[in-house]
């Protein structure tokens, strides 16, 4: 298979990617696009002419780019709660031409779960958008060429989905394998769509933005952010070569979003503003996709797993 290639590489950003791309009249959906990644993804969608509306659990944090983009608006939506996500949908009018599942948590340090009893990073990262999907589906293809992005990491090479006991329920809980787990969940929710939503015109990808410093890592301690190499010994944060800007590190999510270059493609995976080859993972793989992340039957059984909860 001949892997998707463009002329941008990992130091582009997410404004040099769509340069000279006209999205007016273009409406558009990106999670947790307050700040960070999120923020910029939103700054580079608003900037080439779309509608961007900035789903987050605080409005009132978004009004910066808000009043920067008066084609933007801020509405509130919380993942971890389903019945938020069904009141965002219910709300919604008109169609959406791209959903950008952006939002996330990341190596929570304690077990927690929301009020279906999911682990909450995979209830954040995984069912929240899943149910977000799912609940604007209509209005996706009611558009034009939808696009569906969801935000994923290179954690997905450390661990694939256990559905023998996804919710740490038996086996010792783990911070960066639950957080691997839902980052793997992510690609598939993105295999999930491309497999089953084809016929309505949805083309659905994932992507890893790269080591960026944002508000992501809110939760991790010293010693994993001293093993990253993005701290001192004084507790400083330092900013190690191979990490991006956060402008940087939007760039592949707005690339999925709204480029020409990546027009027609499916249930791909990608990084630096290229697909990504199909991997083994292990723990010392670093770059490309794991099979187990792009598995079509894992993507189908997690796809039924989760159905039933989001109903």
């Amino acid at each position: 298979m001949t892997l998707t290639t463009t002329p941008f590489g990992m130091r582009a950003t997410a404004a040099e990617v769509l340069d000279g791309v006209d999205l007016t009249g273009r409406r558009m959906i990106v999670t947790g696009g307050a700040s960070g990644l999120g923020a910029e993804t939103v700054r580079a969608l608003a900037g080439a002419g779309a509608q961007v509306t900035v789903a987050t659990r605080n409005p009132a944090a978004a009004e910066p780019l808000v009043e920067e983009f008066p084609g933007t608006r801020a509405v509130a939506l919380d993942l971890a709660d389903l019945a938020s996500v069904r009141a965002f949908c219910d709300d919604w009018s008109g169609p959406v031409d791209a959903l950008v599942a952006n939002a996330g948590v990341m190596m929570l340090p304690t077990r927690q779960v929301n009020a279906q009893g999911w682990e909450m990073q995979l209830a954040v990262n995984y069912l929240g958008h899943f149910a977000l999907a799912a609940g604007l589906r209509p209005a996706l293809a009611a558009a034009g060429k939808p696009r569906v992005v969801v935000v994923s990491s290179g954690a997905q090479l450390r661990a694939g989905f256990d559905f023998e006991d996804p919710q740490f329920e038996r086996r010792p809980y783990d911070p960066f394998v639950a957080y691997a787990q839902s980052k793997t969940a992510d690609v598939l929710l993105a295999v999930g769509i491309s497999r089953r939503w084809a016929e309505h015109g949805i083309a659905a990808n994932a992507c890893a933005p790269g080591f960026i410093h944002t508000n992501l890592q809110r939760h991790l301690d010293e010693a994993t952010m001293r093993a990253f190499g993005a701290m001192d010994a004084e507790g400083n944060l330092v900013t190690p070569d191979y990490y991006k800007t956060p402008a940087q590190g939007a760039a592949t999510t707005v690339l999925l979003a709204a480029s020409p270059l990546v027009e027609g493609v499916s249930g791909s995976y990608f990084e630096d503003n290229q697909e990504s080859e199909v991997v083994d993972g292990g723990p010392e793989v670093m770059t490309g996709v794991a099979k187990w992340s792009v598995d079509p039957a894992a993507a189908d059984k997690l796809w039924e797993y989760a159905l039933p909860v989001v109903r």
